[in-house]
C-alpha cells in the first residue's frame, strides 16, 4: 500500500505580492523612490534629498544638533504636555459623554456646543492660547484637552446609544442590581467606541499640541519645526516630521493594537465564528437521480 507523500505548496508570486507584510514594506520604498524622482526632477535649491533628511535624523538621535535642544529633551516635553491635556481629555469627555448618552436633557444642553467645537479649527485654539497664557506649558495643554473633548464625548455618547435596551430591561426585570448591569452590560458594549474615542482624540490632541508650541510656546516639537522653518531648513522640517510619523508607529503597534488585543481577547475571532457555523450546520444529503 502506497503511503502518499506530503507534496509542498508553492507560493504564488502574485499572492505574495498581495500579502499584508509586504504591502506594508512596500509602501516606504515607494514613497523614498518617489521622493527620490521629484528630488532629481525638480531642480531645487531647498527641497532636500532623503539621504540629506535621513543624515540630519541620525546626527539628532547621536545628539549632534545645532538648536538648543536635542531631539530627547524636546519630545519629552511634548509628551508631557501631550498626556496631561489628553488625559484631562478623557476624564471630561467620558463624563459629559456618558451624562448625554444616558439624559436626553443632557444632551440637548451640549449638543450644540459640542457640534460647534468639532468645526473649530486647531489653529484658532492655538493663536487664542498663545494671546490669553503666552509662551509656556499651559496654552499646549489646554489646546490638547479642548481638540479632544469633543471627539471623546461624541464616541462616548454613542456607545451609550448602542448598547441594546433589550438588556437592561431584561437584567431590571430579573433584578440585577445597577452596579452589575453597568459592569456587564454597558461597560463590554461602550469599549470599542471608547477605544476609538481614545485613538482619534489623542490624534487630533496631538495635531493641537503641535500648532500650539508652534504659536504659543517657546519649546517642545512643535517650536523645534518652527525653529527649524525660520532657518530655511526644510531637511530639518521634514526630519522631525518623519520623527511625529516613527512615534506615531510605534504608539499605534506597541500600545493602542496591544491594549485592543487583551481588552478584546474574550471576543472570538472572525475565522473562529465560521468554524463554528459551519461545525453546526446539519449535513444535507443530495438526492440521487436514477
Amino acid at each position: 500500500m502506497a503511503t502518499a507523500t506530503a507534496v509542498p505548496r508553492r507560493r504564488n508570486p502574485v499572492m505574495l505580492i498581495r500579502s499584508p507584510l509586504v504591502a506594508r514594506a512596500l509602501f516606504p520604498v515607494v514613497v523614498v523612490g518617489v521622493w527620490t524622482l521629484i528630488f532629481y526632477g525638480l531642480e531645487s535649491q531647498i527641497f532636500p534629498s532623503p539621504a540629506r533628511v535621513l543624515d540630519f535624523m541620525w546626527n539628532e538621535v547621536r545628539l549632534e544638533t545645532l538648536a538648543r535642544s536635542n531631539v530627547y529633551q524636546t519630545f519629552l516635553l511634548s509628551l508631557i504636555r501631550l498626556f496631561t491635556g489628553f488625559a484631562i481629555a478623557v476624564v471630561v469627555g467620558t463624563v459629559i459623554g456618558l451624562a448625554m448618552g444616558l439624559s436626553k436633557s443632557v444632551d440637548a444642553f451640549f449638543h450644540d456646543w459640542v457640534m460647534a467645537t468639532l468645526a473649530m479649527p486647531a489653529l484658532v485654539w492655538a493663536l487664542f492660547a498663545g494671546l490669553v497664557f503666552g509662551f509656556g506649558s499651559l496654552g499646549p495643554i489646554l489646546v490638547t484637552a479642548v481638540t479632544g473633548i469633543p471627539y471623546v464625548i461624541v464616541n462616548v455618547r454613542e456607545g451609550v446609544r448602542n448598547t441594546p435596551r433589550e438588556l437592561f430591561d431584561m437584567a431590571t426585570s430579573f433584578g440585577v442590581p445597577r452596579n452589575r448591569m453597568t459592569r456587564h452590560l454597558l461597560l463590554p458594549s461602550l469599549l470599542p467606541f471608547f477605544f476609538a474615542a481614545v485613538r482619534y482624540g489623542f490624534s487630533i490632541g496631538w495635531k493641537g499640541l503641535v500648532l500650539a508650541e508652534v504659536f504659543a510656546s517657546d519649546r517642545g516639537a512643535g517650536w523645534m519645526i518652527k525653529y527649524w522653518y525660520d532657518a530655511h531648513r526644510a531637511y530639518a522640517v521634514i526630519g522631525y516630521a518623519f520623527f511625529f510619523v516613527v512615534f506615531a508607529l510605534f504608539l499605534e503597534k506597541f500600545v493602542f493594537d496591544r491594549i485592543y488585543a487583551r481588552a478584546f481577547r474574550w471576543r472570538p475571532q472572525a475565522g473562529t465564528v465560521e468554524v463554528v457555523e459551519e461545525a453546526a450546520e446539519p449535513s444535507v444529503q443530495q438526492p440521487t437521480i436514477p
